[in-house]
């Protein structure tokens, strides 16, 4: 036997026995040893339990391998749970981790006039026992005798008191119309509230999401390319430093897209921009499942924007389709609106978004094939005029050929006819002014 042989053989006998013994210290067996040991175990039994194992053990393999893919037309299985995770069937019958989505939980907070009373009441109370403790130890001194304990004690709680009323007093904020606080204590989302007024909940809620590096570095290059004045950088990147606050605004915004120049569905460069009106939907979508609900949709409105535009021709003659029914940039405002609309309500029901309204503002060839453009919609105008006037003339010549042969005054023959015919044509489809000769001789 050669060495390399004999080495790998030695290799193999090594490795094995260590898997005896790791199957040894924990209570089982060799796999290979426990899979030839059921294999002697089922050949002692019937054929019918055989049969009835091997197809179970088949099935419970196929199934631990892969979840089965939907079936073309039905909607995705519900998401499953596994080790605390929650994970979605895609339709390719993968398992997507983290599909799971906050949804925001409306609480109540309490009138902040109530606990204003209350802390006034305290302070005052605080300062009662300070003043009273104050002139208990003034007196004592005087007296020349020991002064009281409970002078001491009044001094120290109310001190002590005084620092910690201004906990409470942090926990007091407004919310206008249109406006919602998310509540985090902590790092735990406790819900939100949506009631305008004058409130208070607890002073431990954050106030600001906090910043990231992502966030911070997108507002850096943002800055340094924008042509902003120093004070104007400080504070741009101050607001990044201090992070998203926690109090959402759900008003109607507006977002009004640059112009983009975009292929539409024949290849053709062109310029489009859009209007999007949109307002936050559920402040924890938007808070806990983007990182910034404001650029993100900025970003998916462009980009929603780029894939509307090219899966349609700007006009009908840029469309490959005969028929004149196609859906077209240019033509079809309210479809093209209508499909915009529904792509950025599926782009941004992630971060809570919903869209209001969606339309073009601007459209138009790009520079670079304008001319030739419109020369086509020139000669195209021209073409459609020439056949209006054609189609006209031929109705009038037919109509005086019929009239002088119904009522018999005149004859012609065929050939006299396709003269008259020749003539009226040139007469009405001519774009000079017509100068008729009189024939004073026969016509033959």
């Amino acid at each position: 036997m050669p060495v390399g042989e004999a080495a790998r053989g030695c290799e193999l006998r090594s490795v094995c026995q260590l898997c005896n013994a790791g199957a040894k210290r924990r209570g089982g067996n060799h796999p290979q040893q426990s899979g030839a040991s059921a294999k002697r175990r089922d050949a002692k039994r019937p054929p019918a339990q055989r049969t009835h194992r091997q197809s179970n053990a088949s099935t419970q393999h196929s199934t631990a391998r892969r979840p089965s893919a939907p079936v073309a037309g039905e909607s995705p299985p519900p998401p499953e749970e596994y080790q605390g995770q929650r994970f979605a069937v895609t339709p390719a019958g993968r398992f997507a981790k983290g599909t799971s989505m906050s949804v925001e939980k409306k609480i109540k907070a309490a009138s902040g006039w109530g606990m204003l009373g209350v802390i006034l009441i305290a302070f005052i109370a605080i300062v009662a026992v300070f003043v009273l403790s104050i002139i208990g130890l003034v007196n004592a001194d005087e007296a020349g005798v020991a002064a009281s304990p409970l002078s001491g004690w009044g001094l120290g709680l109310s001190i002590t008191a005084f620092c910690l009323i201004w906990i409470p007093v942090s926990g007091f904020f407004t919310l206008q119309p249109g406006q919602a606080r998310v509540c985090i204590l902590f790092g735990d989302y406790k819900g939100t509230v949506r009631d305008e007024g004058f409130r208070w909940a607890n002073p431990f809620y954050s106030r600001s999401m906090g910043s990231n590096s992502a966030t911070e570095d997108a507002v850096a290059s943002a800055v340094g390319k924008s042509g902003l004045s120093l004070s104007k950088s400080i504070e741009t990147a101050a607001k990044a430093a201090s992070g998203l606050s926690t109090k959402v605004s759900v008003r109607a915004r507006t977002l009004n897209g640059d112009i983009l120049k975009v292929n539409d569905k024949m290849g053709n460069p062109i310029e489009i921009a859009n209007v999007v009106v949109w307002h936050v939907a559920d402040t924890a979508k938007a808070l806990f499942d983007v990182d910034n609900y404001e650029q993100f949709v900025a970003t998916q409105a462009e980009t929603a924007l780029r894939h509307v535009a090219s899966i349609y021709a700007y006009d009908h003659a840029e469309d490959s389709s005969d028929s004149m029914d196609s859906i077209t940039l240019r033509s079809n405002i309210e479809e093209v609106s209508t499909a915009l609309k529904h792509e950025l309500t599926q782009r941004l029901a992630p971060a809570g978004v919903a869209i209001d309204d969606a339309r073009l503002t601007h459209l138009a060839y790009a520079p670079e094939i304008a001319q030739a453009m419109l020369r086509r919609q020139q000669a195209e105008a021209v073409i459609a005029a020439r056949k209006k006037i054609v189609e006209g003339a031929v109705t009038m010549v037919e109509m005086a050929v019929d009239e002088l042969g119904q009522h018999g005054k005149i004859e012609l023959d065929e050939e006299r006819k396709a003269q008259m015919a020749s003539n009226l044509m040139v007469v009405l489809c001519g774009e000079s002014e017509a100068h008729p000769i009189v024939n004073a001789g026969s016509l033959y």
